[in-house]
């Protein structure tokens, strides 16, 4: 209790400079454990849905038919099977048009495709550049209030005639809190950040697997 109470009178003996620096580092760290939690959901849903499609698109059924199954959804599909829909739906389209060569009907097919995955690639690499940045600028944040807090330490010393450490103690202690407030911000949002862009890249190298085997699959189709 009694450590709390320091902590608390440290912060609120702060300079308002560096209860700033603090407040806005409290504030980053609020918001990127939302979005930690956030990216872990979007993340996680993502990767189920791939694994569910690909189990429906390599189970050997028509593939008019799931790309009318998907119809019927109304706009739940997400990740492989929003590209699947939106190459499918431009091949089918394309197709009908007896003037247009086979390969530029699968070539069409083939840029609707990278369209809808840039799209989801987007989705999934959302808010992972805030992270980015509270990882990279919250020590420095935090080592600007500690500069600052030391800096109206011994200032505070020109004022005295006998120096001691009681008296510069307080303004360092708190001074430091603001270096551990950007430590605290920054270490979770790097370890987010990177274990979600290896997610978001592997995710991604299954959207280009999949796409290019779907391309091979439209070239013999478009052939028929």
């Amino acid at each position: 209790m009694t450590s709390d109470l320091s902590f608390i009178s440290l912060v609120a003996g702060a300079s308002p400079l560096v209860q700033l620096v603090m407040a806005a580092l409290l504030l980053a760290s609020v918001i990127s454990w939302t979005m930690v939690f956030d990216r872990a959901r979007v993340l996680k849903r993502a990767r189920r849905a791939a694994e569910a499609f690909e189990r429906r698109f390599w189970s050997g059924g028509d593939l008019g038919e799931l790309f009318r199954e998907l119809d019927r959804e109304e706009g739940q599909a997400t990740g492989m099977a929003t590209i699947f829909h939106a190459g499918f739906r431009e091949f089918a389209r394309l197709k009908k048009n007896p003037d247009i060569e086979p390969m530029a009907v699968v070539e069409g097919a083939r840029r609707t495709m990278h369209v809808a995955m840039n799209r989801e690639m987007d989705g999934l690499e959302n808010n992972l550049s805030f992270l980015a940045t509270v990882g990279s600028t919250s020590p420095y944040v935090g080592l600007f209030g500690t500069v600052w807090g030391i800096m109206n330490s011994f200032h505070a010393l020109g004022n005295v005639k006998q120096a001691t450490l009681s008296l510069v103690a307080p303004g360092i202690a708190e001074a430091l809190i603001a270096t551990a407030m950007g430590l605290f911000a920054a270490i979770p949002a790097v370890v987010a950040y990177n274990r979600y862009s290896n997610d978001v890249e592997r995710l991604n190298g299954r959207y280009e697997d999949f796409l290019d085997e779907f391309t091979t699959i439209l070239q013999r189709q478009a052939h028929v």
